[in-house]
Parts: C-alpha cells; sequence; structure tokens
C-alpha cells in the first residue's frame, strides 16, 4: 500500500528468524504471508534451484523438463488427494485461483453449457487479486475501487450451507459453473473454521445440481493446518483443488491447480485446452517444490504442524482473556486472534480503524512478525502461521510479545 516510510530491509533469514538491516532479530511467526513451511535458510532448496537453473534456464511450459516431471509424479504419488491426476502449474495462489475459475467454465462450455458460468464464493473470503478472483471473493477491502469492473457472481453465507442451497435455487442452478471456498478462512477472517458437517453437506449439495466444487488450498495446503491439505480433515475430495505458498515453502514463485479426469475431459473430447502463464511449470520453481515437498516428508513435518499447532493454540488460549480478544481458534500452524472493541457484547472495532494493522506494527517493533487479517468490514484478527519448525521458545516469545502488543494498542 501507498506509504512515506521505507519498508524494513530484511538481510537474511533462518529457520524462524529475520535479520533486519542495523542487526535487529524478528521471529517470522506469520511464515512471511503464511507461506513458509519449512523454515528459512535451507540450502538444500537453494542448491535445488541452483542445479535446475544451470541446466535450463527457460523452456515454454508446454514443453518437458526434469524438474516439470518429478514434482507431477511426486504430487500425484504422495500428496494429492486420490483422483485429482490432473496437475497444471503456475506462478502463485491468485494465478491458482484465476486458472481454476476458468477451467471450470471451460468445461461447461465445452459441454455445451456456456450458461453455466457463475461461481459461488463466501461473504467473507479471499481468493487472489487478479479481477476474476476478486469476483468470486468477498474481501470487502481488496474489492475496494473495483466492484464496477468485477463480474457479478453470487456469494453464500460463511458457514451455512443450506444458506448454500438458498443461493443455487434463486440464481438458477443451471446457471451455477462452481462453488469455491478454503477449508479455513484465511486473510478475510484470521483462521475460521467451519461447522464439522459444512464440507461434507457443501460437496453433497455441488454432486447434486452437477455444481463443481473448488478448494482454495492456497493458504492450508501443503501441511498447514497438520494434514496434508485442509479438505483432508473433513474426508472431502473437490473436482478442483488450489494450492501454492507451502507448495515450494515460501522459496519460489509456484502455485498449483488439481482437477479430476472428469473435469478436463470435455476439454479435451472438444480439442480445447487452457493458456498458459510465461513463467507456469518454471524448471527452478520445480525444483524448490521438489526439495521443499522432500524436507516436508522426510522430516515429517506435516506431523509437527499438528502437534505444534496444539501446543501453539494452548500456549495462545490464555490471551483469550484479554478484554479485547474475543477468540483464540485455528487448526494446526493456522492460528487467528480475533479482536474486538466490547468483548462483553461483542462490538467489532470499525473499519476504518485498522487495529489487526496496528497491533501487527506494535508487534513487529517488538520483534514478532504476524500476518494481519480482516476483510476490511470485520473482524479485525491477527493470523499466526509460523514455519513448522518453529521452537517452544519461540511460541512462548511470540505469546508474550502478542500479549504486550495488544494491550499497547488496545487497551487493558
Amino acid at each position: 500500500m501507498p506509504t512515506t516510510e521505507a519498508p524494513p530491509v530484511v538481510e537474511r533469514a533462518e529457520g524462524c528468524t529475520l535479520f533486519f538491516s542495523g542487526g535487529r532479530e524478528v521471529i517470522d511467526a506469520g511464515g512471511g504471508a503464511v507461506a513458509v513451511n519449512i523454515g528459512h535458510g535451507r540450502a538444500e532448496v537453494a542448491a535445488a534451484v541452483a542445479h535446475a537453473t544451470q541446466r535450463v534456464s527457460y523452456v515454454i511450459p508446454p514443453w518437458v523438463t526434469e524438474e516439470r516431471i518429478a514434482l507431477v509424479e511426486m504430487l500425484r504419488e504422495r500428496w494429492l488427494p486420490p483422483g485429482l491426476d490432473r496437475v497444471g502449474l503456475v506462478s502463485g495462489g491468485s494465478e491458482s485461483v484465476d486458472s481454476a475459475i476458468r477451467l471450470a467454465i471451460n468445461h461447461f462450455v465445452s459441454k455445451g453449457q456456456p450458461e453455466r458460468w457463475k461461481v459461488i464464493g463466501r461473504e467473507t473470503s479471499y481468493h487472489g487479486v487478479t479481477l476474476a478472483s476478486l469476483a468470486v471473493g468477498g474481501h470487502t477491502s481488496r474489492r475496494s475501487g473495483f466492484e464496477h469492473v468485477l463480474m457479478d457472481h453470487p456469494k453464500m453465507p460463511v458457514a451455512d450451507a443450506e444458506g448454500l442451497q438458498k443461493v443455487i435455487e434463486s440464481e438458477d442452478p443451471d446457471t451455477i459453473a462452481a462453488v469455491i471456498a478454503e477449508p479455513v478462512i484465511g486473510a478475510s477472517a484470521g483462521a475460521v473454521l467451519p461447522p464439522d458437517d459444512w464440507w461434507p453437506d457443501v460437496r453433497a449439495i455441488c454432486d447434486e445440481h452437477g455444481i463443481l466444487l473448488i478448494a482454495d488450498e492456497v493458504m492450508t495446503g501443503f501441511g498447514r493446518t497438520g494434514r496434508k491439505f485442509g479438505v483432508d480433515h473433513w474426508g472431502v475430495v473437490p473436482d478442483i483443488l488450489v494450492g501454492g505458498k507451502g507448495l515450494s515453502g515460501g522459496y519460489a514463485p509456484l502455485g498449483g491447480v488439481y482437477a479430476t479426469d472428469e473435469v478436463v475431459a470435455p476439454i479435451a473430447a472438444v480439442g480445447g485446452g487452457m493458456m498458459f502463464f510465461t513463467y507456469s511449470a518454471h524448471s527452478a520453481a520445480c525444483a524448490a517444490g521438489i526439495a521443499a515437498l522432500t524436507i516436508l516428508e522426510d522430516e515429517n513435518l506435516v506431523e509437527a504442524s499438528a502437534t505444534k499447532g496444539e501446543d501453539f493454540l494452548r500456549r495462545l488460549r490464555p490471551l483469550e482473556d484479554h478484554p479485547h480478544v474475543r477468540e483464540v481458534r485455528g487448526l494446526g500452524l493456522m492460528i487467528g486472534i480475533e479482536l474486538v472493541r466490547d468483548k462483553a457484547d461483542g462490538e467489532p472495532y470499525g473499519p476504518t480503524d485498522g487495529m489487526a494493522g496496528q497491533v501487527v506494527a506494535e508487534a513487529l517493533r517488538r520483534g514478532v512478525w504476524v500476518y494481519p487479517a480482516g476483510d476490511g468490514s470485520v473482524p479485525d484478527a491477527l493470523l499466526i502461521g509460523p514455519p513448522f519448525t518453529i521452537t517452544e521458545a519461540e511460541m512462548d516469545t511470540v505469546v508474550a510479545v502478542l500479549g504486550e502488543a495488544i494491550s499497547a494498542v488496545c487497551g487493558d
């Protein structure tokens, strides 16, 4: 965002620590933008990227390189939910979602149903900053100023499957291509979990109406919630899954779109396809992805995310005693702290207060980075998503600093 302040200069990073110019050290409890999972400074990832770059600098995405083949095979064999065998690699989360939207619409166009173009998102949600991903998302502040050019995709309630059914019926099921949702709502709300039956119910509703289900796992995927993917907690397999961030652990721009054969078959049958981005499936990025996934496997870091997440949540829970903390919640190492003006009656801060941003800035001054969450309306929240290698001592420091920062900004 526009600012007159000079941004922080990070000279190097190692483990969970960012080393700023001037000698200041900061615990990266936000994993950057909830992207770093294996920790900073992994020499083996840098070596893999260097090796790939020495061999091949750039080839167009439809061609094959050793790294592209290896990453696709690794994803299919050891990571993706069953049935998601069609893999497309891009450069990040927004590209992943944009591609998934185009894929869903293309699926129905290829079947001779171009009237099925609407993608239902949630009222509170975030899916990226392309015009298509903004249109299906519900992040008020990030949509601001663009509403007049965004397509009018319908929105469903956050946690009400019956509400989705009503939206589908009011819009006409024959105009709906897909439903998109995050397994755990991240940037727009701060680790909001759905009711236990929500995902299975949404899956059933989509099946009833022949609607594709898209799971946005850009933030939740690759171990962040303590499972390989967030949907694994509810035993649901979507028709299309998107995932970025943790795929390369933050070491390279990399994202993916993963779909079933049934989604792709109509497009192939008419000789269609999907246009690539210039840097889709870049070999150096694929090499980083292979190295990051290998570390996650070899060091059992997905399991660590689950166990450390439970421990971290337990350590953070006492912050709920603070008069301006409504709730501490989360799954794995994706934890949110919701801030309110008045805990007694649940009154939120106003949309112009920017309390989450203020608390994040104060915590950063005290040596801890967490990610600000909220959709520009409500709620204000802090999103904690550290590397899965975080230590108990680092957790304790984060808890202490966040308590101090909340009190300094919001009052006791």
